[in-house]
C-alpha cells in the first residue's frame, strides 16, 4: 500500500533507546509484560516501521495506518481468515439485486462505538454519506484515495472528473439492524472492497464532536484535525489510549466489544524505523514482534530460536518514470532503463527467499495476470542502443527513493536503489539520488506533484481484483506515472465492469500487456513479506491483506 504520511523519522540511537522504553512498559519484576489480574501475560508489543499516517482510516491506505486501523476499527464486510476473499464482519449477512444496483445488509446487533454510540443503520448511512461528500482538499488523492479510486467520484467537486461521477447513490436504513446501499450502476468488487480499513464503520458521534472533516493545509501537505490524530472511535476490539508521534501508539482492550476479548488485553506500536534495531529489540526481549525482516536476517533469527512467519506474496514492487520528466517521455529511454535492470540479480541480492521476478503489475495468483506481456529482458548492450537512438547516451535523471521504511514489497529500499543505481550507471545513465523521508516527504511528493523522475513504490493487494493494483496504478491520470492515455484508462475501466468473468480476465490480460507496451514503469518483484516473533506468541493470523487483529493471539508468561 501507498501513500502520504506524518511520521516522524528516528535515527538507530533514538530507536533503540526506545525500545528500551518499551521495555519498561512491559517489566513486571521478572520482566515480563504486566498483567491485569496477576496471572498470564496481556501486553502485546509490536515494533513498527513508521508512525501511522493517519488514525483515521477514511484519511489513510497505508500499512502502518492499517495496522493500527484494523485493531479499532470493523467495516461491514472482512476477510476470511489466511485469504483475501470477503467474509461477513459488522455485516452477517447480505443480498444483492438481480440488477447488482442494491446491496441490503443485515447488521449484527448489540453492537456498539467505543464512546457508546449504538452501530445500527444510521451509523452506516452516516458513513457513506460522509465519504460521498467529503469536499475540497478531502478529495485529494493524500486523503480520500480509497473512495476515490473504488467509487470513482464524489457527490460534488470542483474536478470535472470527479464531479458527481461515483457509483454509490444512496443509503437507507429501513430499521436499527438494516442498511440499503444503493449504487448508480454495477460494481462488480464493491463487497470485496468493502473490507478495506478506509471503509470502516466510525462512530457519527465522534466525527461530529471532534471535526474529523476539518482538515488543514493543502492537497500537497493536509494538516490532520483532532480525531485523526487523538480520538479514533470504531467497534473493534480495542480502543485507543495515547499517540506518542515518533515513538508508540497505545490501544487497550474495548470491555464492551461484541466479539472474543481474547489474552491480549493492551497493544503497544512501537516505532523503530531501522530494520536492524528492531531485529536487536526482538532479540533482547523489548518486542514481542516486528514486521518487514530483512532478508539478511531470517535465518539467523530462526536458528536463535525466534518465530519466523511468512505472508503468502500479494504483493508489486516497482521501478516507477514519470513521463513528466521530459527524459522520461521518451518510450525508448524507459525502454532502455528496462532492459538495464538485473532483475534476477536484485532479488537475490535485496529481497528475501522465495521472491519471484515481476513481468506483470499483478501477482500471478490474481485473474487476469498474462503471460504474454513484453518483459524487456536484462540486455545492457540493447539499453545503450535505445538510448543512443534517444539520443540520451549521456542522460542525467533523478531517482527518488525513500528513507527511515521498511515496506512489505520493499524491506531495504536503500539497497534496492543501490543495485538499480549500479545498473543504470552500468549503460551510461548518470544518476542524481534524491532520498528522501518516507513520510511526510517522499509519498507526498510521489502522489502530490509531478517533481520526481525514476522511484521506487510498489502496493500490497487489498482484495483479490485486478483492477485493485492496475486499476489503481493506470485506471486515470495521476501526478505519480505523468501521463494521459485515455486508451488505456478506458480499457481498464471497460474491464472492471465486464459481467462476464471470462471476458473480464481476458480483457485483464490484454489491459496488462497495453500496459508493458507502454511501459510507465518497470515491475520488479513480488517479494514475500516476514514477520518475527518471540517463541512466546501464538497465533499471530498472518493474512496476505494483512488483515491480521490481535485479539487472537495468545503469550505464554
Amino acid at each position: 500500500m501507498k501513500t502520504f504520511g506524518r511520521a516522524v523519522a528516528l535515527t538507530v540511537g533514538a530507536a533503540l533507546a526506545l525500545t528500551a522504553c518499551a521495555a519498561s512498559d512491559r517489566d513486571n519484576d521478572g520482566g515480563e509484560a504486566a498483567d491485569t489480574d496477576g496471572g498470564s501475560r496481556d501486553t502485546f508489543i509490536f515494533a513498527a516501521s513508521s508512525d501511522p499516517a493517519s488514525l483515521d482510516p477514511a484519511f489513510a491506505n497505508d500499512g502502518e495506518s492499517f495496522r493500527v486501523a484494523r485493531q479499532i476499527f470493523e467495516g461491514l464486510v472482512g476477510v476470511e481468515p489466511g485469504t483475501a476473499d470477503p467474509a461477513p464482519l459488522l455485516a452477517e449477512s447480505w443480498e444483492v439485486s438481480e440488477d447488482g444496483l442494491t446491496y441490503t445488509f443485515d447488521l449484527k446487533q448489540d453492537v456498539t462505538f467505543h464512546d457508546g454510540t449504538p452501530f445500527d443503520g444510521e451509523a452506516v448511512c452516516a458513513n457513506f454519506e460522509r465519504w460521498n461528500n467529503f469536499t475540497g482538499v478531502l478529495q485529494s488523492e493524500s486523503l480520500s484515495y480509497y473512495w476515490q479510486k473504488v467509487n470513482g467520484g464524489f457527490a460534488s467537486s470542483d474536478v470535472e472528473s470527479l464531479d458527481g461521477t461515483g457509483k454509490y447513490e444512496s443509503c437507507e436504513a429501513p430499521d436499527a439492524h438494516t442498511a440499503v446501499i444503493t449504487l448508480a450502476s454495477p460494481l462488480p468488487e464493491f463487497i470485496s472492497a468493502l473490507s478495506l480499513p478506509s471503509f470502516s464503520m466510525q462512530s457519527p458521534t465522534a466525527l461530529e464532536l471532534y471535526a474529523a472533516d476539518e482538515v488543514g493545509g493543502d492537497e500537497a501537505a493536509p494538516v490532520l484535525p483532532e480525531y485523526a490524530t487523538a480520538h479514533p472511535t470504531g467497534t473493534g476490539p480495542f480502543q485507543f489510549d495515547s499517540w506518542t508521534r515518533g515513538q508508540e501508539v497505545v490501544l487497550t482492550a474495548y470491555p464492551e466489544y461484541w466479539g472474543e476479548q481474547g489474552q491480549v488485553q493492551r497493544i503497544i506500536f512501537t516505532v523503530i524505523d531501522d530494520a536492524n534495531a528492531r531485529r536487536q529489540a526482538l532479540q533482547a526481549g523489548d518486542i514481542d514482534g516486528y514486521d518487514l525482516v530483512g532478508p539478511a536476517d531470517v535465518l539467523a533469527l530462526e536458528e536463535a530460536g525466534f518465530q519466523i512467519v511468512d505472508r503468502e506474496p500479494f504483493n508489486i514492487l516497482y521501478l516507477g518514470m514519470n513521463q513528466a520528466d521530459p527524459a522520461l517521455a521518451d518510450l525508448r529511454v524507459r525502454q532502455a532503463i528496462a532492459h538495464a535492470v538485473n532483475k534476477e540479480a536484485l532479488v537475490a541480492q535485496t529481497l528475501p527467499e522465495g521472491t519471484e521476478v515481476a513481468t506483470n503489475f499483478i501477482p500471478p495468483s490474481v485473474d487476469g495476470w498474462s503471460a504474454d506481456v513484453e518483459t524487456y529482458e536484462y540486455d545492457p548492450d540493447r539499453a545503450r542502443e535505445l538510448l543512443a537512438d534517444a539520443g540520451a547516451s549521456d542522460l542525467t535523471i533523478d531517482f527518488n527513493y525513500p528513507t527511515n521504511v521498511s515496506r512489505p514489497y520493499m524491506p531495504t529500499p536503500e539497497q534496492v536503489f543501490q543495485s538499480i543505481s549500479a545498473d543504470l550507471e552500468e549503460v551510461g545513465i548518470t544518476v542524481n539520488p534524491v532520498p528522501e523521508p518516507w513520510a511526510p516527504d517522499y509519498l507526498d511528493r510521489m502522489q502530490g506533484t509531478a517533481d520526481h523522475g525514476l522511484h521506487l513504490l510498489g502496493w500490497t493487494g487489498d482484495y483479490n481484483d485486478t483492477y485493485n493494483f492496475i486499476g489503481v496504478f493506470f485506471g486515470a491520470e495521476s501526478n505519480e506515472w505523468g501521463f494521459d492515455d485515455p486508451e488505456l484508462f478506458q480499457l481498464i475501466g471497460d474491464a472492471r465492469y465486464m459481467a462476464s468473468k471470462d471476458e473480464q480476465v481476458a480483457a485483464y490480460e490484454e489491459a496488462n500487456e497495453a500496459i508493458l507496451e507502454r511501459l510507465p514503469g518497470v515491475p520488479l518483484a513480488h517479494p514475500v513479506p516476514s514477520l518475527a516473533f518471540s517463541p512466546k506468541v501464538h497465533g499471530y493470523p498472518a493474512s496476505p491483506v494483512q488483515d491480521e487483529v490481535y485479539n487472537v493471539i495468545t503469550l505464554d508468561d
